[in-house]
């Protein structure tokens, strides 16, 4: 039998290589066509390496075996754990971090990633897109990340492990098929070559004690889940989540004002039971002497509030810092007293973000320069000399009943 390659499939080999090129290579030539995705998805699985497209038909690399649960097809995102026993363990240098700064959600992520100092400790370095633009009403081509072909925007990072331009690129290298939202945060593999896991939630847990085996014992003591205080945690976060999280973001995309008058009560129903919560413990942390995941939660909401929820989101019933002195008192401690809060916040990414890539809220793309400071400074140390503040409209008192 000759080892020749036929003419044809030669030809067609080429024809569908010069596809994939021209297709990833055109930033704009899509506007959201199914059809025009598709073509893409399958260029871009045409130009990964073969490993990579082992992995995104679900074959095993390196002798590992994906559990079902951790990505259950194209539309599904990706719910990897690092585990001693399982495909994604902790080692050194293994796991690289996709976020944004601008995203609340990334914010937990990255967080976490500082203040148990992965990167020092175990090689967990970061690559960060760019606040803006993000793409067409249906979010393509997404994030992009600074590149060779585009202006370098401050505080972004080029593709540190890959080049891309594109952050969707990451993903059909994880999934080809993939259909979901180009999200972050991203937590990738560089060993199986996929992603581990893109749900902040998750990620926020499982970063606490996933390489605690490799770490001094004094990072890894640091929990933000401490056992004698799950309870009040695990209590506190639907309605946290719901209202005020996700809540801000029900608001500012409500698609009439019927939508929007009900949907703003709940940030501030929200905020109300907050500061409660928070002047009852005492500080310096919401639930008393400990920072937990209700911290991060409500830090990466917080500060983003004044400075873009009160006027892009509409979110206007009040400002932290004028009605509640309790939350606007920790926010000043979280962020000039602990560092791992500070490095992780960038406002002009924040603002830029926001005003910039939402055309259809802010079809100007004009970014207030306020509030100012960012910030305010001078922390109360005895929190006893607070008094707790909130809306008194009684929409938003009745609605406070509710939660929890």
């Amino acid at each position: 039998m000759s080892s020749r390659v036929p003419l044809y499939t030669f030809l067609v080999t080429v024809g569908i290589s010069v596809l994939a090129g021209l297709l990833t290579a055109l930033p704009y030539y899509n506007d959201g066509h199914p059809m025009l995705q598709r073509l893409t998805s399958i260029a871009h699985f045409i130009k990964s390496p073969p490993t990579t497209r082992m992995m995104a038909t679900g074959a095993a690399l390196d002798g590992a075996t994906l559990p079902s649960s951790w990505h259950t097809g194209s539309d599904d995102s990706f719910h990897g754990r690092i585990t001693a026993d399982g495909p994604f363990q902790p080692e050194k240098d293994r796991y690289h971090l996709y976020v944004g700064l601008f995203c609340p959600f990334a914010h937990r992520a990255n967080f976490v990633r500082e203040w148990k100092q992965l990167e020092a400790l175990v090689g967990m370095d970061v690559s960060v897109v760019k606040p803006y633009p993000r793409g067409n009403d249906k979010g393509w081509p997404g994030w992009r990340f600074n590149h060779k072909d585009q202006d370098h925007y401050e505080g972004a990072t080029e593709d540190k492990l890959f080049g891309s331009e594109y952050l969707h690129e990451v993903y059909f290298k994880a999934d080809k098929d993939y259909k979901g939202k180009y999200s972050v945060p991203v937590l990738w593999d560089k060993k199986l070559g996929t992603i581990v896991n893109n749900e902040s939630a998750e990620l926020l847990r499982d970063l606490q004690t996933a390489f605690n085996g490799l770490l001094p014992q004094e990072m890894a003591n640091r929990t933000l889940y401490p056992q004698d205080q799950q309870k009040e945690i695990d209590a506190i976060e639907p309605w946290l989540t719901s209202n005020l999280n996700a809540g801000v973001y029900k608001a500012g995309f409500a698609p009439n004002q019927e939508a929007y008058s009900k949907m703003v009560l709940g940030p501030f129903a929200a905020l109300n039971k907050l500061e409660k919560i928070a002047h009852s413990h005492g500080g310096p942390y919401l639930l008393g002497r400990d920072l937990t995941e209700i911290d991060i939660r409500a830090y990466a909401t917080l500060i983003r509030f004044d400075t873009v929820y009160h006027q892009h989101f509409k979110c206007n019933l009040a400002e932290i810092r004028h009605k509640y002195p309790v939350l606007n008192n920790w926010l000043k401690h979280m962020y000039w007293d602990h560092s791992a809060f500070q490095n992780t916040t960038d406002f002009r990414h924040i603002k830029e973000n926001y005003t910039k890539s939402m055309l259809d809220i802010n079809p100007k793309a004009i970014t207030p320069v306020g509030p100012w400071p960012n910030v305010e400074e001078g922390y109360e140390s005895d929190w006893s000399k607070l008094q707790p503040g909130g809306v008194d409209m009684p929409e938003v008192v009745e609605l406070e009943k509710t939660l929890g």
